[in-house]
Order: C-alpha cells, then structure tokens, then sequence
C-alpha cells in the first residue's frame, strides 16, 4: 500500500490497537462495576455492552464498543508521564457515562439494534432500559468518586459537567427538528458548531480532561487536552454526519441516507441549503414539499442536489478543520513521541471513518 493509503491505513491500525489496549485495561474494573447492579439491571447491562445473550447466556461473539473513550483517557494520562492504573477510574467511568447515553439515544431515536442485535428497550422494554441507563451512569460517578481524593472529587465534578454539556447539545440537536429547513429560524452552520461541541465534543473533552486531571497535570495540561478532545469530538461528528447520509448500509447498519428521510439536521445538508447555489435552493424546495420527510423515491434526488451544493465537501472540510486545531492544541505539550504518534492515529481514526 502506498501514497495517501498507507499513512492512513498505519493510524487506523494503531488506534485499533490503542482502543483495544483500553478495552482490555478497563474491562475487569468494568465487569466489577456492573456486578454491583441489583441482578436485572447487571443482566440488561452486560447485555448492552455485549457480554451476553439476552438472558445471561454466553455471547457467541463479543460485540462490545470501540472503547475510543476510555483510549483518549489513557492517552491523556500516558501525555503527562502517568502510569495508566491512574487513569482507570477516569477510562471506566467515560465508558459508562458513554453507554449510558446510547441506551437512552436508542430510546429517544427509536433505533431497533445496535451492535448487530436488538437495543435494551427492544429486547427488554422501555422503562427496563431507562433504568439500565441510570444505573450505568449512577456507576459512572461512583467509580469517580471512590478513590476520596481531591482529585477525584474534582474529576466527578469534571464528569458532571461535560454531561450538562452533553445534555444541552442534545437538547439543542433535539430542537433542530422543528426548527424550518430554510429562511428565517433555520439552524445555521454556527449552531450546528455549539451543538456539535456540546453532543458530541463534551464528553470526548471530559475522557481526555479526566486521564490528564487523574495523572496529576495542571489547569494548562488538562485545559489543551480537554480542547483536543473537544475538538476531536466535533470533527468525529462531522464525520458521522457524512456517513449517515452516504455510508454503506452494510458498514452503518441502517439505509443510506436515514439522517436526511428522518429529518437531521446534519451538517452537509445545512452547508447545502445554506450554500446558495441552485443545487441548494432546489433542495430547499424538495425538503419544504415533503414537509421534511422524503421517501425512497425523494431520497436519492435530495442526495446528489446535497452533495451538488457542495454539502458533502464542506462537512469533510470541516472535519479536518476540526482535526487540525485538535492537534494543534497539544502540539506545544511535552510528551512521550509514541503517545504523541498514536494521539495523532486517534484523531485520523475518529475522522476518516469507514463509509
């Protein structure tokens, strides 16, 4: 493999190996704090994270996460010179908070699997997963907590508020949906930005601010590292946002183009519409006839007048955008030069994702 390919296809390999190195680093401590869940909510929990069938049997095949969380928090930690044990509280807890998140995401979105399989609310009904998804974060912040140490008071606090963060992102990208498609009240490439660093940013900020808070680093360490994760996280949803309208069904697990027949407001439509080019007024009066909801016979039109108006290519231009300034935060951090290379691989792995 050679030219652009083979720098590319070398990060992909190292963060895989890097998230599979944090998967095998937090998954004891995991499992532990699963166990203390009362019986059912172990079981839908262990579930969700692929453990095991729907009634504690052994999975034929793990399907558990990509525990790209938890890396970024071991990395954070292995930046400052830390031991990674010091940052396993910080690296199961984002796990958690992480999986928390997608069983309630499933419920919101009405999504019927993930992982290849039925969601907890499918498989064991809604108000059972409600309560998994409280109990994951309940873990979440005792994990934390437990240690009774500054630093760990200060890194509950750190957690809980990257999810108020969260929380106000998703209420936002909750609101997009009724806001119009064009005109005055449509949501602007600068909300999308607040919303995108708030869902999706938060919580990657909080994973690499908690691995460098927990190896002792300073208010500058924690602050560049935390912008790296920020940053990060928003170019990751750019990315995703590419996928879930031309991503192979094969590779997403859903139709190609479901973001756009359910009505997101992700970021290449909003760059069309907002591109003012024929292609985008063209699909501002697609989207307005339908009310927003096209069907399979409307779907592969809305598509190439998004890609025609320059939408694809500005949520690609984005990502990297993103990218660069990600590493452009912690390029003036002393640190080990395998961290610094496999934190460069994380942020090429998180915005070049398979299609």
């Amino acid at each position: 493999m050679t030219g652009a390919a083979g720098p590319a296809a070398k990060a992909h390999e190292i963060a895989v190996s890097v998230c599979r190195r944090a998967y095998a680093r937090i998954e004891p401590a995991l499992r532990a704090a699963v166990d203390r869940l009362p019986r059912h909510l172990a079981l839908m929990s262990g579930y969700h994270l692929g453990w095991w069938g729907p009634g504690g049997d052994p999975a034929e095949r793990a399907r558990t996460g990509k525990a790209v969380r938890p890396a970024l928090t071991f990395l954070a930690a292995e930046a400052l010179g830390a031991p990674p044990r010091h940052a396993v509280p910080g690296a199961v807890a984002v796990e958690l908070v992480h999986n928390f998140a997608l069983v309630h995401d499933d419920i919101m979105d009405g999504d019927t699997t993930r992982r290849g399989r039925p969601t907890v609310w499918q498989q064991y009904g809604t108000g059972a997963a409600l309560l998994t998804g409280d109990g994951l974060y309940v873990l979440a912040a005792d994990t934390l907590a437990a240690p009774h140490t500054p630093r760990s008071t200060w890194a509950v606090t750190l957690l809980t508020r990257a999810m108020l963060a969260t929380l106000h992102g998703q209420a936002s990208d909750h609101a997009f949906t009724r806001a119009p498609w064009s005109g005055p009240g449509a949501v602007t490439l600068a909300d999308y930005r607040r919303a995108a660093a708030a869902k999706t940013g938060a919580l990657l900020a909080g994973a690499t601010a908690l691995g460098a808070l927990l190896a002792g680093g300073g208010p500058r360490q924690v602050a560049r590292l935390a912008l790296f994760g920020r940053r990060i996280g928003v170019a990751f949803q750019c990315a995703d946002d590419v996928i879930g309208l031309w991503g192979r069904q094969s590779a997403t697990g859903k139709p190609v183009g479901s973001d756009l027949s359910e009505g997101r407001r992700t970021l290449p439509v909003i760059a069309a519409l907002a591109s003012g080019t024929p292609a985008g007024d063209r699909l501002a009066a697609l989207l307005h006839r339908h009310r927003g909801r096209l069907g399979e016979a409307e779907l592969p039109t809305a598509l190439e007048l998004t890609e025609a108006a320059g939408g694809r290519a500005a949520a690609e231009a984005e990502a990297r955008r993103q990218q660069e300034a990600a590493l452009a935060a912690v390029a003036g951090l002393p640190m080990p030069e395998h961290t610094r290379t496999e934190l460069h691989a994380m942020a090429h792995y998180l915005t070049a994702r398979e299609q």
